[in-house]
């Protein structure tokens, strides 16, 4: 019993880079193509998570104090606030 169901994509200008993998001999077909840009995808993403948990995780392990959230977001308003000035698009 089939375990996947076709499906309908459209590709855009990535199609190109299909074809050029088709023509090349590197693949025999564009579910393969796209099966091996899939695991790829997945790859990049779990070290994404990885490097995101490490930094979390150093994060956690910080001796030093935390901040307010308060007094964090009022600094980040106030450059906000003062970069829109400096362009000309005050709030």
């Amino acid at each position: 019993m089939r375990t996947s169901k076709p499906i309908t994509v459209t590709l855009g200008s990535q199609q190109r880079g299909v074809d050029a993998r088709l023509e090349s001999g590197a693949y025999d077909s564009a579910s393969e193509v796209l099966r091996a840009a899939l695991r790829a995808l997945d790859r990049e993403e779990e070290v994404i998570n990885q490097i995101m948990r490490a930094k979390i995780q150093e994060a956690l392990d910080d001796p030093r104090p935390g901040r307010d959230a308060d007094e964090v977001f009022d600094r980040v308003e106030k450059i906000h606030a003062e970069r829109m000035k400096a362009a000309g698009r005050e709030l």
